[in-house]
């Protein structure tokens, strides 16, 4: 019998996650533990596995070993129906957009309600610009097509397809990527304010720094496949870790360098 006490299994638990791309070892035993409504950003270099990690989150890549839960529910190896419907409590902000060239904005906002849900096209309409309004997008902008827009407004765009759905969580990917520092810094605004209206939870990858502050409660560092420091945004200057240091401060002199020359 569980009692009332018992706390909720975290909203996303990864355990002992490893993926290898042949000799390639990408991810090395990721530990990684995100509480209901709690924003975690994930920090690393090119190349250090963040996409990878996130890519076997959405189980578009299946790690060799270890255990991914949403809510506590086993997710590695689930296929058709049951992918879907864990996929379906998932938002995702892609790099560069990632929007449809041939659909206007609103239907961008609201690919996901008439494809996924088929939902009644005047419905999804409504949902859509109600979206854009909350990201700062006049109903009008609705109307255009996203080559009409500029980066910042197709970010936006983005930004209100991802959250259409009213997700459980959202995945972030390298949100501010191709935005000069000023729109980025919107950006970063637009996500806190729209994952806290939702109560959702956020998972991001980027190697903005400002983004990562802004944006978590907490940071982690992927380096080399294993996260080497989690903690509290507020720590990241003084984590005590060199290779986060060295990271943060984009320093080239440093541990990361020493195994560059090596």
């Amino acid at each position: 019998m569980s009692h009332m006490s018992d706390s909720p299994p975290p909203k996303i638990q990864l355990t002992d996650v490893h993926k290898s791309f042949g000799p390639k070892v990408v991810l090395d035993g990721v530990d990684l533990s995100i509480a209901k409504g709690e924003s975690v950003v994930v920090i690393g270099g090119s190349g250090s596995g963040k996409s990878v990690m996130l890519k076997s989150i959405l189980g578009l890549l299946r790690p060799e070993r270890g255990s991914i839960r949403i809510d506590g529910e086993e997710v590695v190896g689930l296929r058709g129906k049951a992918r879907d419907r864990v996929l379906s409590q998932f938002g995702m902000l892609f790099q560069g957009a990632a929007l449809f060239d041939s659909l206007k904005v609103w239907e961008n906002v609201a690919f996901g309600l008439i494809q996924g849900r088929r939902m009644p096209r005047a419905e999804a309409k409504e949902i859509a610009l109600e979206k854009l309004t909350q990201v700062g997008l006049a109903p009008a902008a609705g109307e255009l097509f996203p080559s009409e827009l500029s980066g910042g407004m197709q970010k936006r765009v983005g930004l209100a397809r991802a959250i259409a759905s009213s997700p459980g969580i959202i995945f972030f990917d390298e949100p501010t990527t191709g935005l000069d520092p000023i729109m980025a810094d919107v950006i970063n605004d637009l996500i806190v304010k729209c994952t806290k209206e939702l109560g959702a939870t956020a998972l991001s990858i980027t190697h903005d720094m400002a983004s990562a502050r802004k944006i978590a409660d907490r940071i982690a560092m992927l380096y080399k496949g294993k996260l080497i420091w989690v903690g509290p945004a507020k720590d990241i200057d003084h984590s005590g870790n060199e290779f986060v240091d060295q990271f943060i401060h984009g320093r080239a002199e440093g541990p990361i360098k020493m195994e560059l020359r090596a």
